[in-house]
């Protein structure tokens, strides 16, 4: 599964609940919230436009960082 990165505007853990209902409400996707960075990454056969979309449902600034590389 393609796993990818993204920045979102999050200051507190308030934002980074938001973040989780919108990722759980869209469904097949694991992801880790990394709140001292704003970065999200997302492991998910969504395409990238649809993340980005589900990420900006919070309100928040979202951008994509980059397909994450895994070592």
């Amino acid at each position: 599964m393609p796993k990818h990165e993204f920045f979102v505007d999050m200051t507190c853990e308030g934002c980074s609940n938001a973040v989780t209902r919108v990722l759980h409400r869209l469904g097949g996707v694991q992801f880790d919230i990394d709140l001292p960075n704003k970065k999200v990454c997302i492991d998910s056969e969504h395409n990238v436009d649809t993340l980005l979309e589900t990420l900006k449902k919070t309100g928040k600034n979202a951008s994509y960082l980059g397909e994450k590389t895994v070592q």
